[in-house]
């Protein structure tokens, strides 16, 4: 299975309200830093919490891409449209883009 992906810089472009970006690192992770905006759900908790996600097309992050890129697989054998963003939040970071940090906010 073949999952479209796209670079920070690409993600910036399209970086709006209407793109829904889940954050599958976990929540020290994102605290830290992450891109204004995203959703945090955890990589193992996305079987549990699958009915939360918003939308029909999801872009999905985290550090690198690792491990969106299986949050990706694994929603997209269920029926939903992902992208992955390729370098990450690291990526994001490095690139200058504006970033948020501090706890989840519910």
């Amino acid at each position: 299975m073949e999952i479209p992906e796209i670079g920070v810089t690409e993600l910036a472009e399209l970086h709006s309200e209407d793109v829904v970006l889940i954050d599958v690192r976990e929540p020290d992770e994102y605290a830290e830093a992450r891109v204004p905006g995203a959703v945090l759900i955890p990589l193992d908790t996305i079987p549990e919490r699958i009915s939360e996600l918003p939308g029909e097309h999801l872009y999905m992050i985290c550090a690198l891409g690792g491990r969106s890129l299986k949050a990706a697989e694994y929603l997209t054998a269920r029926g939903w449209a992902c992208t992955n963003v390729a370098g990450g939040t690291n990526g994001w970071v490095e690139a200058g883009y504006s970033y948020d940090s501090g706890p989840p906010v519910d």
